[in-house]
C-alpha cells in the first residue's frame, strides 16, 4: 500500500465498486494508502508485510474471511494475491477469483482458468497466447472529476520558491530501480543542461523508494551543472494533485503519466532504453497499443538529449502545451474514465459469479500452477546465488522486450474477450 499508480488504481476501482451498490473489503499489507482506504470508508483487514509469497496464512485469512463475512468474488492485484485466493477460496470454498494485472508481463504459472484484467492490449494478447481463458483489457483508470484543470497548484509552487513564470516540469512516481530510475536520471540530465543553457525551468520530483539516495545524486550534479536549485525533490505526497498542478509539463508512465493527462498537462512518456516520446494525436496509437512506456529509442531518437528536445520544444511553446494539455485532457474523459473502469470490473464479477469453473479444470490449474511456482522459485533462489536476480521479474526488461516485440505492427483495437454479464 505504498504510493503508486496501480495501488491507487486499485484503492479508487475499490471506492467506485461500492459506490455501485457493493459491499467492498480491502485486504492489504499496512502502507501510506490505508489512510485513504479508511476515508473512503472501506473496510479493511491488514495482513504482515513481512512474510512469504504466497503465504500460508494470508490463505488462511482469506478463507475465513470468506466463510465468516460471507464473501462472493475475490479480486487479487498481481500474482501473490492471485495465487492465494486461488489456492484458498477457489480451490477449499469454490468461491470465484479474478485477478488483476498492471506488471508490464502475466507471471507464467497464473492459474489460466482465473479470469483477468490486465492493462495493455499487447499484454492481453500475450496472456491470450500463454493459454489463459478469459482476459479483458482494462487500462488504468483516472478520477477525471477529482483530477481536473481546475485544481490550484500555486501553494506548492510558492513553497518551493517557483516563480509564476518558470516552467515546472514534474515527474511523480516510486522511486524505485524498476521501470522508474532511468527516466528519472535522464530527467535530470536534460533539464540541468536546459537550465545551464538559459531556459527558466524547475523540475520536480515527487515520491520516494530505494532509489531515493541515486536519484539524490543524480540531482544534485544537475544543480551542479545548471549553477543553481533547478531540481527539487519533495518526498512523498499522500495525495500529489497539488505537484500535478503546479505542473506544466508532465514525464511519466503508467498511471501517473495518465493523472496528468486529466490536469489537462502535456505529457513525455518515459521508458527505458533510452526511450522517451511526447504524446500527440500522431504517437497516440502506439500507446494504446503498447500502453503508456516504451523500450529503445523514440521518434527524436534515445537517451537524454532525446528527452531534452522534446522537453524544449513544450518549454518554448505555450500555445503547444496548451494544445496537447487540452488533448489529454479530452482523451482521459472520453477513454480512461474511473466510471467506465468501475463498470467493466463490475461486469467482470458477474461473470465470474455465472461461469462456473469445473473442478477438473481447477485441479489441472493447481498442478501447473504449484509446479510453475515451485520452478520459479528454485530458478530464482539460484539467480540470488549469483546475484543476477531481478526484484520485480513481472517488471524484467527482457520479459517487456519480448511482448513488445511480439505485436509491433498489432492493430490498436481491444475488444474483452469475455462477454459481459447482465447488470442486476
Amino acid at each position: 500500500m505504498e504510493i503508486g499508480g496501480s495501488q491507487l488504481n486499485a484503492v479508487q476501482l475499490a471506492g467506485a465498486v461500492r459506490d455501485r451498490g457493493h459491499d467492498v473489503i480491502v485486504m492489504s499489507e499496512p502502507g501510506p494508502l490505508v489512510e485513504r482506504v479508511h476515508k473512503m470508508g472501506l473496510r479493511t483487514i491488514e495482513i504482515s508485510l513481512h512474510r512469504r509469497r504466497p503465504s500460508p496464512k494470508v490463505i488462511q485469512t482469506m478463507v475465513r474471511v470468506v466463510r465468516d463475512l460471507g464473501v462472493d468474488v475475490v479480486h487479487g492485484y498481481e500474482w501473490p494475491p492471485i495465487i492465494e485466493a486461488f489456492l484458498g477460496p477457489a480451490l477449499l470454498q469454490q468461491v470465484p477469483v479474478v485477478g488483476t494485472v498492471m506488471s508490464m508481463s502475466v507471471a507464467p504459472f497464473l492459474p489460466r482458468t482465473v479470469p483477468l484484467m490486465v492493462g495493455t492490449e499487447l499484454i492481453r494478447r500475450a496472456a491470450l497466447e500463454a493459454g489463459h481463458q478469459h482476459v479483458t483489457l482494462l487500462e488504468p483508470p483516472v478520477d477525471a472529476e477529482a483530477d481536473t484543470p481546475l485544481i490550484d497548484g500555486g501553494a506548492l509552487r510558492a513553497k518551493y520558491g517557483i516563480g509564476p513564470k518558470q516552467i515546472v516540469i514534474a515527474m511523480i512516481c516510486r522511486l524505485v530501480p524498476e521501470l522508474k530510475l532511468e527516466g528519472l536520471l535522464a530527467a535530470c540530465d536534460s533539464v540541468g543542461e536546459m537550465a545551464r543553457s538559459g531556459r527558466d525551468v524547475r523540475l520536480l520530483i515527487v515520491g520516494d523508494g530505494r532509489a531515493r539516495e541515486t536519484v539524490a545524486a543524480h540531482a544534485a550534479q544537475a544543480n551542479a551543472t545548471a549553477g543553481r536549485n533547478t531540481v527539487v525533490m519533495t518526498g512523498e505526497i499522500l495525495d500529489p494533485a497539488s505537484a500535478y498542478a503546479a505542473a506544466d509539463i508532465i514525464i511519466g508512465q503508467g498511471g501517473s503519466a495518465l493523472r496528468g493527462m486529466a490536469f489537462g498537462k502535456p505529457l513525455i512518456v518515459i521508458g527505458e532504453d533510452g526511450f522517451s516520446e511526447l504524446l500527440t494525436p500522431q504517437s497516440l496509437p502506439t500507446f494504446l497499443r503498447q500502453g503508456w512506456y516504451g523500450l529503445g529509442p523514440g521518434s527524436l531518437g534515445a537517451g537524454a538529449s532525446a528527452l531534452r528536445m522534446a522537453l524544449e520544444r513544450l518549454a518554448d511553446s505555450p500555445s503547444l502545451r496548451g494544445d496537447l494539455g487540452q488533448f489529454a485532457r479530452n482523451l482521459v474523459v472520453e477513454r480512461f474514465s474511473l466510471r467506465q473502469a468501475a463498470d467493466r470490473q463490475e461486469q467482470m464479477y458477474l461473470s465470474a459469479l455465472q461461469d462456473t469453473v469445473p473442478a477438473f479444470a481447477r485441479l489441472a490449474d493447481f498442478v501447473r500452477s504449484t509446479a510453475g511456482l515451485t520452478g520459479g522459485k528454485l530458478q530464482r533462489g539460484y539467480q540470488r546465488w549469483r546475484g543476477t536476480a531481478a526484484i520485480d521479474d513481472s517488471n524484467a526488461r527482457d520479459l517487456i522486450a519480448r511482448i513488445l516485440a511480439s505485436h509491433q505492427t498489432a492493430p490498436t483495437t481491444a475488444s474483452a474477450q469475455q462477454a459481459p454479464a447482465k447488470r442486476k
